[in-house]
Formats: structure tokens, C-alpha cells, sequence
């Protein structure tokens, strides 16, 4: 493995290595049943997410992020309350905070680069979902469902429903992307 690769895996490793000491610390000092605990493990699971897809950029190809038949049109998602929460996004400021970071440029690499950006988000929280939800439900047998009460609902807040604004937009971008190809 060369000195570039190594450091790649470091630099998770390291970042991961933080976020389970973090969890482990936060869970001793409060306790898993808090809504800080549920708070501070989706924000460290995030991070450590994030520290894997942006350094290791994985294509993202599976056929989980295709658009199905039942998603077509993205009424399912409208009917989740899926514009309310984008709304919510804009109010927020996360909308601003993200274009700021990522402004989108009006050229195909840009719509591609946007459109694997949905994917790498979507799967993110997608794992952190499955991880919290862990929690939620060792936190429920331990010391019941209500002190899982946390954990479920920022999991459907801060996972649930960015997964379902990435379903909602990507085959718009898609849309576009096809539109660019037979355009050019």
C-alpha cells in the first residue's frame, strides 16, 4: 500500500476512533437515553460518515439508487411531508450554508458531480439511520421505549427525512443530466 493510500485509511481510522470514544463518553456522562446522547450520536456518526465517502469517493453504483416505480413523480414523498421539511431546510439556513459550500454551476460535470452528491448523502444517512436505530432499539430494551423516544426521533429528523428529500431530488437531476446528454 503506498504512503497516500495509508494516510487515507488514517485519517478515518482516526476520525471513527474519535467518534466511538465520543459516543462511549457521551453515553457514560449522560446516559443513552438522553436527548443529548441521540443528539451528539447523529452529529459524530455524521462526521465519521463523511470523513469515509469525501475520502474515498465510493462510486455509489448499486441499483438501491434507482429511481422505482412507486417513487415516480415523488408524490409518496410529498405525502411524508418531504416539502415541508426542504422548507424547513431553507428556514434553517441549511439551504444557504450548502450552496455556499457547493455552489451549483450550470454545466453537465457540475449537474453530475450534484447528482453524486445526492447518492453519497442518501447513503450516509442511510447507515447512520441503521446505526441510531441500533441504539433506539437496545436503548428500548434496556430501559424502555420511552427513554428510546431520543434516538427515534432525531433518527426519522436528522436521517429519515434527508433520505427522502435525495429520493425526491435526484430524478430531477437525472432528468436534467439526460436532457444535457441528448442536448450536446
Amino acid at each position: 500500500m503506498e504512503k497516500k493510500e495509508l494516510k487515507k485509511y488514517a485519517i478515518v481510522g482516526f476520525t471513527w476512533l474519535f467518534v466511538v470514544a465520543g459516543m462511549v463518553g457521551i453515553a457514560i456522562w449522560q446516559g443513552m437515553h438522553t436527548f443529548l446522547f441521540a443528539w451528539v450520536l447523529n452529529f459524530l456518526l455524521m462526521t465519521a460518515v463523511l470523513s469515509y465517502t469525501e475520502t474515498f469517493q465510493p462510486p455509489l453504483q448499486s441499483s438501491y439508487f434507482t429511481l422505482k416505480r412507486w417513487e415516480a413523480g415523488g408524490e409518496i414523498y410529498r405525502r411524508f411531508g418531504v416539502d415541508g421539511f426542504r422548507k424547513l431546510l431553507v428556514w434553517i439556513g441549511w439551504e444557504k450554508l450548502t450552496k455556499a459550500t457547493n455552489p451549483v454551476k450550470k454545466n453537465r460535470a457540475a449537474l453530475q458531480k450534484l447528482e453524486y452528491q445526492t447518492r453519497q448523502s442518501e447513503f450516509g444517512h442511510l447507515l447512520i439511520f441503521f446505526i441510531v436505530a441500533i441504539f433506539g432499539l437496545l436503548v428500548a430494551l434496556l430501559y424502555g421505549i420511552r427513554d428510546s423516544f431520543w434516538l427515534f426521533f432525531l433518527n426519522i429528523l436528522l436521517n429519515g427525512y434527508p433520505i427522502a428529500v435525495q429520493r425526491y431530488n435526484r430524478p430531477r437531476l437525472q432528468r436534467l443530466l439526460s436532457i444535457a446528454t441528448t442536448s450536446a
